[in-house]
């Protein structure tokens, strides 16, 4: 087995510790994934690792947004200590594209070369990589920030991965915070290349959206969104809270996280936290690179191994939409009404998406409504991944959005759809043809 990422202080000669973190969105309303992410450097950094070898993207636009109750300041849970300060501005806006996150990790700096900080993990067979991605997602893809270009694809992913293991590092670790985000590995990454992962959710359900309005630990009054996600806030509170007296495994790690996720169990406003890779690793114990120190952080005092009672949640996608409506309900005067007009777009918008995606599943069926609800739902068995034709898959919702408009983080999670089309013996000259007459004029989001 390969020795844990986190269970050594020291590598062979010359080895060394890189970290990759990356939120995928923007917006005030997704404030929770940039926040996540902040919080993940300011634990690696603790721990150690060089700004030098860590790498941060993200849209950073949220510490500075006229929303934002405290500026400058960004909070990961209720009374938190400011997670930002510090953080890195190696990629931010529209750097944050799929093409740069799989540049960036490859380590192909002559990609980035003149683009951002030009930094990439730049680590060597001796070193050790730790990747965490906060977003939306859907079935088999990560989203990326709006206007920041195509979806990043597992197909994609797991290339890079598999050639970055030849020689980029001894062992990695990734954590994938996202929407259907089983479906990027299940199926497709290796268990013996060192790579250990988990992930928010398995491949069919939605991750959950924590500390948001109205939930039994809120935010403060003054935030009208949520503060992190389920998963990602209970990995990184349990990292905040382990001792250098109080060592942690892999798979004890994994228990707590996946029993906090599930809400105690009952996956009632929780998701199946899931592994991946060399399974192995949750044998090593969590290495001092996360700052073991001889007291808990107090950024981790929320974080109980058996948590009574479950304290809710919000599905990553609702979790947009209880942004705006919270805004509307504490909105005053012709605020009000400027505030309820753009609830209203929001579910205009989804309600559009929705019916275009499904008239066009229709419209591939030749109208018939069972094989359209079937390729809506239809799963491939566990282990045999999504697609079997990923370029097919691409093909088919670049299709899709050149005719119909993007569908951006909440209709991704109509991917499904697409895959099962391809599964189906579908061609993506038959969407071409499809949404040709379903939708006459190009949507824009």
């Amino acid at each position: 087995a390969v020795r844990g990422l986190l269970e050594e202080p020291d590598l062979a000669a010359g080895g060394k510790t890189w970290a990759l973190l990356i939120a995928g969105s923007n917006g005030f309303g997704n404030y929770r994934h940039q926040a996540d992410v902040y919080h993940a450097y300011q634990i690696v950094k603790k721990g150690g690792i060089p700004d030098e070898n860590i790498v941060v993207m993200h849209y950073d636009d949220i510490a500075n947004n006229d929303e934002n109750p405290h500026p400058g300041k960004v909070i990961n849970k209720p009374g938190g200590p400011d997670v930002y300060a510090g953080v890195p501005k190696d990629y931010t806006g529209e750097q944050v594209t799929a093409a740069n996150m799989l540049a960036v990790l490859a380590g192909d700096a002559e990609a980035m070369r003149g683009v951002g900080s030009g930094k990439v993990i730049s680590s060597s067979a001796n070193d050790r990589v730790f990747m965490y991605y906060a977003d939306h997602g859907g079935p088999g893809i990560l989203g990326v920030p709006s206007g920041a270009g195509p979806y990043l694809y597992a197909k994609d992913l797991i290339k890079t991965l598999k050639t970055k293991a030849a020689s980029g590092f001894k062992e990695m670790v990734l954590y994938i915070e996202a929407c259907e985000s089983g479906s990027m590995l299940d199926g497709l990454l290796p268990d013996n290349i060192n790579i250990y992962a988990t992930t928010a959710s398995n491949p069919s359900e939605s991750s959950w959206g924590y500390y948001c309005p109205g939930m039994t630990i809120p935010p403060p009054k003054e935030y009208m969104t949520c503060l992190g996600d389920l998963y990602s806030i209970s990995f990184l509170e349990d990292l905040d809270k382990l001792t250098a007296t109080k060592p942690e495994t892999y798979k004890k790690q994994y228990t707590l996280v996946k029993k906090r996720t599930s809400q105690n169990g009952t996956y009632d406003e929780g998701s199946h936290v899931m592994q991946y890779g060399d399974l192995a690793m949750d044998k090593e114990k969590l290495r001092s690179w996360f700052a073991l120190s001889s007291a808990a952080d107090e950024a981790g005092v929320l974080f109980e191994e058996h948590p009574e009672p479950a304290f809710g949640g919000v599905e990553q996608r609702d979790a947009d939409l209880l942004y705006f409506q919270t805004k509307y309900e504490r909105a005053q005067g012709e605020a009000k009404s400027v505030a309820k007009n753009a609830l209203d777009a929001e579910k205009a918008r989804r309600y559009d998406i929705d019916q275009r995606v499904a008239q066009t599943a229709l419209k591939m069926v030749a109208g018939d409504v069972e094989k359209a609800l079937q390729l809506k739902i239809a799963m491939r068995p566990e282990g045999q991944g999504l697609v079997e034709d990923w370029d097919c898959f691409k093909g088919m919702i670049e299709a899709y959005e050149a005719g119909c408009g993007v569908l951006g983080d909440y209709g991704i999670k109509h991917a499904r759809m697409f895959a099962n089309m391809c599964n189906n013996g579908k061609t993506v000259a038959d969407m071409q043809s499809v949404v040709g007459a379903v939708c006459s004029l190009r949507a824009t989001q």
